[in-house]
């Protein structure tokens, strides 16, 4: 996967997911696998329990499939999955 700002147009169902950062610290250090994503957050399945992480105010790593790991600030991709890919992104280099 080739790593561009677009990352935040693409699905994240399905992927495996970590929280880094959190203003909420029971949070930190979660992780599982997407097994759904609402306007402000994620399910994630973490030992055969579901786990709901808002967006905003925690910092993720997502693995893709083809084993890339990538940072994403949750501020970024608050909005619902249809929305982001109509969003325009402002590119800053």
């Amino acid at each position: 996967m080739k790593v561009t700002p677009d990352i935040i147009r693409c699905e994240f169902i399905g992927s495996e997911l970590k929280v880094v950062k959190s203003t909420s610290s029971c949070v930190v250090g979660i992780k599982g696998k997407v097994i759904d994503e609402t306007r402000n957050t994620f399910t994630i399945l973490q030992d055969s329990k579901r786990k709901r992480i808002v967006k905003d105010i925690s910092t993720f790593h997502f693995k893709f499939p083809d084993g890339t790991v990538m940072e994403v600030d949750g501020k970024l991709i608050v909005g619902r999955p249809e929305d982001r890919l109509k969003k325009c992104i402002r590119r800053l280099w």
